[in-house]
């Protein structure tokens, strides 16, 4: 079997933002921190306190993600998406504005002509998102 997940890098802050999309998308989170891990010794100076590895399942889907813990500066997150396809626009409004708090949306959420309802943002953490309902108005 084919699996495609998506992985993120965080600027130190994996530990919050994995909780944060826990409590938006209703997942179930699990952590390993740098610290008491096999990697512990392997990793920068003051990493400790950093995550090795988040993984987030929610419904069948799957974010992993951790800190960078690498010694050349963080690059940031950039020529990516995370997309999101809930089954109707009342749904994908809601996630879109929760992903929305303390974040920016580069498209304001709305109805176009392959959606009821899609929207991007990037959340408070530097995530890219597209939200978007199933439905297709034309259909």
């Amino acid at each position: 079997m084919t699996k495609l997940e998506t992985y993120l890098f965080f600027d130190g802050d994996c530990a919050e933002a994995m909780k944060f999309y826990e409590q938006v998308l209703s997942g179930k989170l699990s952590v390993v921190p740098v610290k008491g891990s096999p990697a512990e010794p392997h990793v920068p100076p003051g990493s400790e306190d950093k995550l090795l590895h988040a993984r987030l399942d929610v419904d069948g889907a799957v974010i992993m993600a951790s800190d960078w813990l690498d010694t050349t500066p963080f690059p940031g997150q950039s020529g990516f998406s995370v997309t999101l396809t809930v089954a109707d626009a009342a749904a994908a409004k809601a996630l879109f504005d929760k992903l929305l708090e303390g974040g920016k949306a580069t498209m304001p959420f709305g109805k176009t002509f392959w959606s009821e309802g899609f929207g991007q943002v990037v959340d408070k953490f530097g995530t890219p998102w597209m939200v978007m309902a199933e439905s297709n108005p034309q259909s």
